[in-house]
């Protein structure tokens, strides 16, 4: 009796929790000036994207391109203090809406605020996916099935969401070696990832999972494995105007979503459809921007416990090492148990 009065009592907090998220999502809208607004064009079938980025305009162009390949539909965008051509070449994308805010990324749950607010005012009742400009999704089949044809297979089985590992690229060398061109694939120079070890745990009272492991918990987290990047997302959600993001897209409220993926089946034996965000965030310019963000104190919730990480990927390290593998496609994440095709064959 006492265990059902907590899991009641974890269940109404959470329930409270997720009426105040998105009640400050909601609020948020007042940060957000528009500055193209074509969301007349969503029709009710599309495949929705929404993301929040600050000067990624060299990712840009790939990032429409591979994400136009799968089948989004439309592309809602939040610019936060973006000083570079970022703008100027997404108002000119007839896929795109676009909006600007110069308020805090910390203070809006790093931006999950403003992209709520999006998706509850736009994306109710779609398949909403969202991700980082320095992610692109993979999945069972990418390469010749759509977002439609994936969302038609998420129903067909009932799921609401879909999860995906995050996964760490990197090249061979020094991350400040390589040289990038606006619209490249970044895969053609962050070529590696690692294949294990990955762990995941569960946490309450949000009953979230929480997969870790990868090059920055093998190369920089070692000595503080608890301390190393979350993995785990939940980029693709069937949205609804009750939902809302806890912590990124690493977790999400009502609870039962965190239980749509259970972590890679090589860990969890899950496998259900998943797949993985391959993570481009070492580009050569991360050097740079890892010395800009140590001073801007905009991410993490105690930033100064994270000025030695900056200070490493200042230093431009080597990730590689000789369990290094090369990255050639979905295929071989799949006999990885990295992502799985639920039997989607």
């Amino acid at each position: 009796m006492r265990e059902d009065g907590r899991d009641l009592w974890s269940a109404y907090r959470m329930r409270w929790k997720r009426r105040r998220l998105i009640w400050r999502s909601v609020r948020s809208r007042h940060d957000l000036e528009s500055v193209v607004d074509r969301t007349d064009r969503i029709d009710p079938d599309h495949v929705l994207a929404f993301s929040t980025a600050r000067n990624e305009y060299t990712r840009l162009p790939h990032f429409l391109t591979h994400y136009r390949t799968l089948g989004v539909g439309h592309f809602l965008f939040v610019l936060n203090n973006s000083d570079d051509a970022s703008e100027g070449f997404l108002a000119d994308q007839p896929d795109v809406s676009l909006w600007r805010t110069h308020d805090s990324y910390k203070a809006s749950r790093f931006g999950v605020d403003w992209t709520t607010w999006l998706q509850f005012r736009f994306g109710n009742r779609h398949w909403c996916l969202t991700v980082d400009v320095d992610e692109l999704l993979v999945y069972p089949h990418s390469d010749t099935r759509t977002l439609s044809d994936l969302t038609a297979r998420l129903a067909q089985t009932n799921a609401t969401a879909m999860g995906a590992l995050m996964l760490d690229m990197y090249p061979k060398g020094p991350l400040d070696q390589a040289t990038y061109t606006p619209g490249q694939d970044p895969t053609e120079i962050l070529q590696y990832f690692d294949a294990a070890p990955y762990r995941a745990q569960r946490q309450f009272p949000a009953q979230n999972l929480w997969v870790q492991g990868g090059p920055r918990d093998r190369a920089f987290f070692a000595d503080h494995p608890a301390r190393a990047p979350t993995l785990n997302k939940l980029p693709l959600v069937h949205w609804n105007r009750r939902f809302a993001y806890l912590n990124s897209t690493h977790s999400a409220l009502p609870p039962r979503l965190n239980h749509a993926w259970d972590g890679p089946a090589c860990i969890s034996g899950d496998d259900r459809l998943s797949g993985a965000l391959l993570h481009t965030k070492f580009l050569p310019d991360v050097v740079t921007r890892s010395r800009e963000e140590k001073m801007r104190q905009e991410h993490f919730g105690q930033p100064e416990d994270f000025d030695a990480y900056y200070d490493w990927l200042s230093s431009a390290p080597d990730l590689w090492h000789d369990q290094s593998v090369a990255y050639q496609g979905w295929r071989p994440l799949m006999e990885m148990g990295l992502i799985s095709n639920g039997g989607w064959a």
